[in-house]
Formats: C-alpha cells, sequence, structure tokens
C-alpha cells in the first residue's frame, strides 16, 4: 500500500476553513469492463453517426448516460422499443439473456454486444456446466441486470439464485442429495458476504464445483481492498456513484464493516450533506466501477472550497487491463469513412 500527499489548490486565504484530510482510494472509479462499454457507444457514434440504440443503461451512471444522449444515444429498455432501422443496437456493459442476441437477429438489426468479457465468462462457464449436467447456483441479488442476464443464458429453472448465507443454509437441490452441484457468482458482489455463502454452500456440499477463483472480477475486488485501506482512518466515506449500482453498493458496505462511523453513497458534490459532516477531519473518497472520475474531481473541489484540505492518495493495487473492442466495430472503424 503507498500514499501520495498532492496539495489543493484554494481561492480563499489558509486558516480561515477548517483543516481536513481527504484521503483518495485507489484504484477507483471506471474499470475495463465499463471503459470498454462506454467507448462501444462512443465509437458507433462516431463511425455511424446518431442514433445509436442502447438496451438499458450502458453503465449504472446518469451522469454517463446523460453524456451519450447527448451526443445521439437513445436508451431503451427492450428490442421492442426500436423501430426497424440500420444504426447500431448496444447491449449493455451488464450482459443480456440469450433471447435477447436471438430477437435482434430475428430482426436483422445490427448489434454491438459491449457485455463485460469478464461477465462473458461466467455466461460461457454457466453453459458448460449446465451441458455437463450440473444443477447450478448463482450468488446474486435478484432483479440486477447482470443476474437476469446470466440466468437468461440458460433454460428457465436451470439456475437457482442464492442471495444470502440464509438462503445458501435453506436450498435444497432439485436433484435431492446425490445431485450434481455447481457455483458461479455475479460479478459485482461483497468479496467477504460471498466467501461466507460459498464457505456454507462448500460445507453442506462438499462435491459443488467451485470456480477456481470466484466469479467477482478483479475490479470489484480491488476497490474493495482500497476501501477497507481508508475506511478505519475516516470519519466519513463517500462512495461517488449510483444507487442502482451494485458495486457502489458493496462500497458502502464495505466501508462501514471496516471501521468508518458513517459511508455515504451520492451521485456527485451538489448532493452532499454539508452539515451531516460539520466537525469531520478526515473524510475518504472512492468511486464506483461505473463512476467517471469528473465526478470525483468535483466533489474534492467541492471540498476544497468549504475546507482548507490536502489529499492524501491511497493505493493498494495498479490497474492496467484493457478489453479489445468487439470484432465489427474494431474492423469499421479501421476501415476509410465512406464518403457522403
Amino acid at each position: 500500500m503507498t500514499t501520495v500527499q498532492e496539495p489543493i489548490d484554494a481561492t480563499s486565504t489558509a486558516g480561515t476553513k477548517p483543516p481536513l484530510t481527504l484521503l483518495l482510494a485507489a484504484p477507483r472509479g471506471f474499470c475495463a469492463g465499463v471503459d470498454r462499454a462506454i467507448q462501444i457507444v462512443e465509437q458507433a457514434l462516431a463511425r455511424y453517426g446518431p442514433p445509436v440504440y442502447v438496451r438499458h443503461e450502458i453503465v449504472h451512471n446518469r451522469y454517463v448516460v446523460e453524456n451519450l444522449e447527448r451526443k445521439g444515444a437513445i436508451f431503451v429498455e427492450e428490442l421492442d422499443e426500436i423501430p426497424d432501422t440500420k444504426a447500431p443496437v448496444i447491449f449493455s456493459a451488464h450482459g443480456v439473456p440469450k433471447r435477447v442476441p436471438e430477437e435482434a437477429a430475428e430482426r436483422n438489426l445490427f448489434y454491438l454486444d459491449a457485455t463485460c468479457p469478464l461477465v462473458t465468462k461466467v455466461h460461457i462457464e454457466a453453459a458448460r456446466l449446465h451441458e455437463a449436467g450440473h444443477e447450478i447456483l448463482l450468488i446474486g441479488h435478484a432483479g440486477h441486470p447482470e443476474v437476469i442476464g446470466t440466468m437468461g443464458q440458460l433454460p428457465q429453472g436451470a439456475i437457482t439464485l442464492i442471495e444470502s448465507a440464509e438462503d445458501a443454509r435453506r436450498i435444497s437441490p432439485r436433484g435431492g442429495a446425490g445431485a450434481k452441484l455447481a457455483l458461479i457468482t455475479q460479478t459485482t458482489l461483497s468479496v467477504d458476504d460471498t466467501a461466507e455463502i460459498i464457505a456454507i454452500l462448500r460445507a453442506r456440499f462438499p462435491h459443488i464445483v467451485v470456480p477456481a477463483k470466484e466469479d467477482i472480477c478483479y475490479a470489484t475486488t480491488n476497490r474493495q481492498a482500497a476501501v477497507k485501506a481508508i475506511a478505519p482512518r475516516a470519519d466519513c466515506v463517500i462512495v461517488v456513484g449510483a444507487a442502482n449500482s451494485s458495486n457502489s453498493l458493496r462500497l458502502v458496505e464495505v466501508a462501514e464493516r471496516a471501521g468508518c462511523p458513517r459511508a455515504l453513497l451520492v451521485a456527485r458534490a451538489s448532493e452532499i450533506d454539508w452539515k451531516a459532516l460539520e466537525g469531520v477531519r478526515t473524510v475518504g473518497i472512492t468511486a464506483g466501477a461505473s463512476a467517471p472520475e469528473a465526478l470525483v474531481e468535483e466533489i474534492i473541489e467541492a471540498f476544497a472550497a468549504r475546507f482548507d484540505a490536502h489529499v492524501e492518495t491511497v493505493a493498494t493495487a495498479r490497474e492496467s487491463l484493457v478489453f479489445k473492442l468487439p470484432r465489427p466495430l474494431r474492423e469499421a472503424c479501421a476501415r476509410p469513412a465512406e464518403s457522403s
């Protein structure tokens, strides 16, 4: 773990504002899957021009979605909201049920799949386990788009959802005591909660097939580890992210469990309750995997306007992973643009 102190420019005279230390977690913010998904929309707009249709929010962040809308992206929840068109149709980073690309193909829609490759890996594993005759248990949150997409890879009833340790204690395999069980997980879960659930399932079903490494993605794991490093030192931890972002919600939980007396989820600086922060001396800041760095900078500036603040970056890991764009888009971008 490394820490770096960074000065903040303050507009008013030093000493007239209360002192504050900002602990900036690293890694934070965009992961490789989110960055790839946003690039797919931006490159499609640049190559084909607007409109570009996107099924579901490309990532769970309104700031990102609204920026893309201004550039010509149109967001829908289902394909039946899209007219017959030759414009690109993009599937979100969370993944989609198998029926969605099938429907797109039936309508001859030109679609680009922005599903995070780590989510695709879970889909492939689920199909492989099902073909091998396993009854599949999925650790995840009901109603989350990623869970809907993963369960939608297989026939209805082929996957049983496990949401909690209590579910793990109560689950009764359809195949009885001799059932061939296998486990997969949503990629954006709490590392600690998932470990507890897996331990319960392993104790109950010693022969259950568990991935060599849980499906929780590297970015989720790294961001939670960084929060654990700053939380014990902070009077409050602010998580920049959306209320419907699973990985952002997990960061709030991790901060509280790691010893921070208060953790807040905010979409941007305008949502901060400054009265609730009176008397704080140290504030931790992080961002969910779908929150852009611009929103973190906005919050740092808001603190600098009210406090005599300095930033201390606390780094627990370095990330360099980059995912390729879908082949049809790479090939299209490599060709010379057609003259009008």
